[in-house]
C-alpha cells in the first residue's frame, strides 16, 4: 500500500531520469535506486515516454491520446447528464399539459 503522501516530481525531472535510463546502459530498477525514486514510476515513466516516442505496444496510447480520452470521457458525461435533465424536464411538461 503507497503512502498518503504522494511525492510529485517536475517533468524536467521525469525527462532526466527517462534520459539518464536510455544513455547510460542501466536497467530501470538501478537507475531509480541512484536517483533514490520508486522503480515503478521510473518505469511508467520510460513506458509512457516510449509510447509518446512511438516505440510502445500496439495498443498503447500516447500521452495525446489519453488526453483526448480523458476529455471525451468527460464530454460524454456532461452530454449524459444533460440527457438526463431534458427527459425529466420533458416529462414534467408532459404531466403539465395533462392537467
Amino acid at each position: 500500500m503507497g503512502s498518503k503522501y504522494t511525492k510529485r516530481y517536475t517533468e524536467e525531472f521525469k525527462r532526466d531520469a527517462i534520459a539518464l535510463v536510455d544513455s547510460s546502459g542501466k536497467t530501470v530498477t538501478a537507475v531509480a535506486r541512484e536517483l533514490g525514486i520508486s522503480s515503478e514510476s521510473l518505469r511508467g515513466w520510460y513506458r509512457r515516454a516510449k509510447a509518446d516516442r512511438g516505440e510502445g505496444t500496439p495498443d498503447e496510447l500516447t500521452s495525446a491520446e489519453r488526453e483526448e480520452l480523458r476529455r471525451l470521457r468527460k464530454e460524454n458525461r456532461e452530454q449524459q447528464q444533460t440527457i438526463e435533465i431534458l427527459k425529466k424536464t420533458t416529462a414534467f411538461f408532459v404531466k403539465e399539459n395533462d392537467r
